[in-house]
């Protein structure tokens, strides 16, 4: 009996589960951020072509975004501040022009961090991730 229950238990589907971003190092309330989230290295880190990718376009005022009901899974997030509102990342010689940031915050060195590095597990419980925007020019 024991048995039966502890296998019907793992069998069950898991539950859907919420994922709180917090942005963090905003250097103005100017533009807007644009938020990626993607559960596929292929497509990290703009999202480009991932037709399951889930995006954001918030006020620069705003530092808290909510996803909900989100599968459990592993993710990463991806994050421009978007100061100009030209819904891009603007560079200069390659370099950002503007903020930006990833889950888990990783040292960004030259050119974006890999999935490896920002991947994060979401779970049956609430799972959070603040995120602290850098800049380089």
């Amino acid at each position: 009996m024991i048995v039966v229950a502890a296998l019907t238990g793992a069998a069950a589907p898991s539950a859907p589960s919420p994922l709180t971003v917090r942005i963090d190092n905003l250097r103005s309330q100017k533009g807007q951020v644009l938020l990626c989230l993607t559960a596929s290295a292929a497509h990290f880190p703009d999202c480009a072509d991932d037709p399951n990718a889930i995006r954001r376009s918030v006020p620069a005022a705003q530092h808290v975004i909510r996803f909900d009901a989100l599968a459990p899974g592993t993710y990463a997030v991806s994050v421009i501040h978007d100061e100009n509102g030209n819904s891009r990342l603007d560079t200069f010689a390659g370099i950002p022009r503007e903020g930006f940031g990833f889950s888990r915050n990783p040292a960004v060195h030259f050119g974006p961090p890999r999935f490896a590095a920002v991947r994060f597990v979401l779970g049956a419980d609430t799972a959070n991730q603040d995120i602290k925007i850098q800049y380089i020019l």
